[in-house]
């Protein structure tokens, strides 16, 4: 059940540094219409693009002690 969890954890968290980065990148670069969330925060989207990343490298670790 763990290794489970991690699992989920970690494919969440990839889903939303896709999910975000696309919106930071469509933002930067101006096309901010065709972006996922409109662009609406810059520093939001940098946020969770840091954070999901960050996350991602918590479950891989720990899916990684499971084993």
């Amino acid at each position: 059940m763990p290794k489970a969890l991690c699992l989920v954890s970690l494919v969440a968290s990839i889903l939303l540094l896709v999910l975000f980065g696309a919106d930071l990148l469509l933002g930067v670069a101006g096309m901010s219409d065709m972006a996922p969330l409109g662009s609406a925060s810059m520093l939001m989207n940098l946020g969770f693009v840091i954070f999901s990343g960050l996350l991602a490298f918590l479950s891989f670790t720990t899916y990684r002690e499971q084993r």
